[in-house]
């Protein structure tokens, strides 16, 4: 019943957010291509759910970076108004993408977990390898898609979708982050379920 109410509770909270998002929204042609960067997984995700039950701190990942796509979505996500901090930091640049791109990697978190759980791996060790390397490979993918996104583009909406902001390695660092991100998930998970089972030892 709790966990009925909770997830009422969260399902709300987004709804209203997402309705935020989309009034006054910068570009709606980049809206709906962020959107449904995070609307489609979290759809997978429900659908998995009577089959495959996450950790909280799972869900709690994948939400979180949910909300910063959904912001992303809104200004673009070069343009999220952090200045200020940008500023007090000393960047050059807006770096929120830079840590959308972290949280997308701790991410591993939850695949690491699918793996494990449905006995799709050998070993702990080896489910956070694989959550990692899952990550890897679809930040590749992503970083493709966003350059041919904006290349079939040719306009502003192609160019906010990149949010390249003039690095010219802006692909490869956005690889690093998520890549980071996937290294404390995946020790995360291994920590976590450690703990778990020595609980039950």
């Amino acid at each position: 019943m709790r966990r009925r109410l909770l997830s009422g509770v969260v399902i709300l909270l987004y709804g209203l957010l997402i309705i935020w998002s989309y009034t006054g929204a910068h570009d709606m042609q980049v809206w709906w291509t962020e959107m449904s960067c995070a609307v489609i997984p979290a759809l997978i995700l429900i659908a998995i759910h009577r089959y495959t039950r996450l950790s909280l701190m799972a869900y709690a990942i994948f939400g979180i970076w949910c909300i910063l796509q959904i912001i992303g979505a809104h200004y673009t996500f070069e343009l999220v108004p952090i200045d200020a901090l940008s500023q007090a930091l000393g960047f050059e640049r807006n770096h929120y993408d830079r840590v959308a791109h972290f949280i997308v990697g701790m991410n591993a978190v939850g695949i690491a977990e699918i793996c494990w759980r449905k006995r799709l791996t050998s070993s702990r060790r080896m489910a956070a390898i694989v959550g990692i390397l899952a990550i890897m490979a679809m930040a590749n993918a992503w970083e493709l898609i966003e350059w041919v996104y904006a290349e079939v583009d040719g306009g502003s909406a192609g160019a906010a979708f990149l949010g390249s902001q003039g690095d010219p390695w802006d692909a490869q660092k956005d690889m690093l982050m998520d890549t980071l991100g996937a290294l404390l998930g995946a020790g995360l998970f291994l920590a976590v379920t450690r703990s778990n089972i020595n609980a039950k030892e």
